[in-house]
């Protein structure tokens, strides 16, 4: 039986529904499916499917968990599923499937929600693009066009579509944040340490990479990040805990909040147009809702290349190492007949930097982190656009070329300061207040004090209350 309104819940409206009995969560399940059959076409956003488990979890008996027989899409990069298949976009990594699940999709299982799909990523998770070559383009569901944003690209353009109210993610360097607000969605980068990697690893790229959620509303992300929070024995990293659970601090309004907010980039230009837009109509709703608003930046300090260079060195570190890890597995040398250009590019990379300039530029990157830190003893909340220009259109830049970078110029305006927060550690959430003269949605990026997501989300309830954006659809839904 199908259940067409399903696209009117949110995921804890859906769980609610399950655990009162007024719809199973095998209904729930097939509408999902049905809908990933209907749209996948278009937008690319699910590469592997795993249907038949999905229904035979459905089918359990229902637990009481916050979003108790709700449909969820992992995505290709770690969200580790037992059986399941991750290649994290790459044809360089081998079909095998985890014989364990992650803590992380552990916790999300135990809430009730039930993976059916593994979504579209780059590869190795690196531009700020969903095109991998192994899987092709994921599209964005408000302008096909156009890129969902990356790497949780696939996440984001399902739950921008219908698909699902919620879907996993990561971010290493906007990975979260990027997409959500290329697809009008909530995007939650959390605090370092709040959710574990266990229990295969400690960190990723010195800390630089966390898990969480994309969402339509503020609410799910809140519940979601309640249902997997919490330190395991050995993580190498400890979030401040949460006074209390942070589904309360949504309903909750903000005290008086002094916000800045920033315009520019690090080179100090203005962003483009519709970034500008972006942010000021944010500054403007938080002046209007009674907060102190005003201009300012962080002191960075460092030069803008010494910032730029030092994280590049970590993460081609990182990529390397990863890269590494799979060539002693499979045997198989890394070359362009098995990876991407700039995967190989920053691979060759990673592999010359010593260990002497590895450590280096985390030296330099924990400065940059102190200078940052220091803006959030004058206000609570740092407001920027959550991307320096409008969704680029897919195919923008060639991935497979050779000589393809990192620091091409798209890239880094596009991405604008979100790996900012990855270094810090810093939390900060992407809110979709802003459509473009095309269409096109690009959200607000709200960061917070060290520990402080109870904050980001009594001022984003706050905001979705005032100025919702829940019957906002693209042409591509449900």
């Amino acid at each position: 039986m199908s259940f067409p309104e399903y696209d009117s819940y949110d995921g804890l409206g859906l769980g609610e529904l399950v655990r009162k009995g007024e719809v199973s969560a095998s209904e729930l399940l097939e509408e999902a499916i049905e809908r990933a059959e209907r749209h996948n076409g278009k937008i690319n956003a699910v590469v592997y499917k795993f249907y038949d488990k999905a229904r035979e979890a459905a089918r359990r008996k229902p637990g009481n968990g916050a979003f108790e027989g709700v449909p969820f899409l992992l995505k290709d990069i770690l969200g580790d599923c037992e059986g399941v298949t991750t290649r994290f976009g790459s044809r360089y990594m081998p079909e095998f499937p985890s014989s364990e699940d992650s803590e992380l999709v552990a916790r999300y299982k135990r809430a009730g929600l039930i993976p059916f799909a593994k979504t579209n990523a780059p590869e190795f998770g690196i531009p700020p693009v969903t095109e991998p070559k192994l899987y092709g383009p994921a599209r964005n569901p408000w302008n096909t066009d156009h890129t969902p944003g990356g790497s949780s690209g696939g996440s984001a353009a399902a739950v921008a579509a219908g698909i699902v109210p919620l879907a996993h993610g990561n971010d290493g360097g906007g990975s979260i944040r990027i997409p959500s607000a290329s697809c009008g969605l909530v995007g939650l980068k959390p605090t370092r340490g709040r959710n574990s990697l266990a229990p295969n690893l400690g960190d990723i790229m010195g800390g630089f990479v966390c898990e969480h959620v994309l969402s339509r509303s503020v609410r799910d992300s809140a519940a979601a990040l309640d249902a997997t929070e919490g330190y395991v024995i050995g993580d190498p990293y400890f979030a401040p805990p949460k006074v209390r659970p942070y589904i309360d601090e949504v309903s909750t309004e903000p005290e008086h909040l002094r916000i800045a907010f920033w315009e520019r980039g690090l080179d100090g230009e203005l962003v483009h147009e519709e970034a500008l837009a972006a942010v000021r109509g944010a500054a403007k709703l938080c002046s209007e809702l009674g907060h102190d608003v005003e201009e300012a930046a962080p002191a960075f300090g460092s030069d803008e290349n010494e910032l730029g260079s030092s994280f590049i060195a970590v993460y081609a570190a990182g990529l390397a190492s990863t890269i590494e890890a799979v060539k002693l597995f499979t045997g198989i040398e890394p070359n362009l007949e098995v990876l991407e250009g700039l995967t190989l590019n920053l691979y060759e990379m990673g592999r010359q930097i010593t260990a002497a300039q590895y450590l280096m530029a985390v030296t330099v990157l924990q400065k940059l982190s102190r200078q940052f830190a220091a803006i959030f003893e004058t206000y609570d909340i740092w407001l920027i656009p959550a991307l320096g220009c409008p969704s680029l259109k897919v195919g923008t830049i060639d991935f497979q070329d050779p000589s393809s970078t990192l620091v091409n110029e798209q890239i880094v305006k596009f991405t604008h300061l979100n790996p900012i927060y990855n270094i810090s550690g810093h939390p900060a959430i992407s809110l979709p207040l802003h459509w473009t003269a095309e269409g096109l949605p690009l959200g607000a990026l709200f960061g917070g004090k060290y520990g402080d997501e109870a904050t980001l989300f009594r001022l984003a309830g706050q905001i979705e209350r005032i100025q919702p954006w829940r019957d906002r659809h693209p042409p591509i839904w449900g």
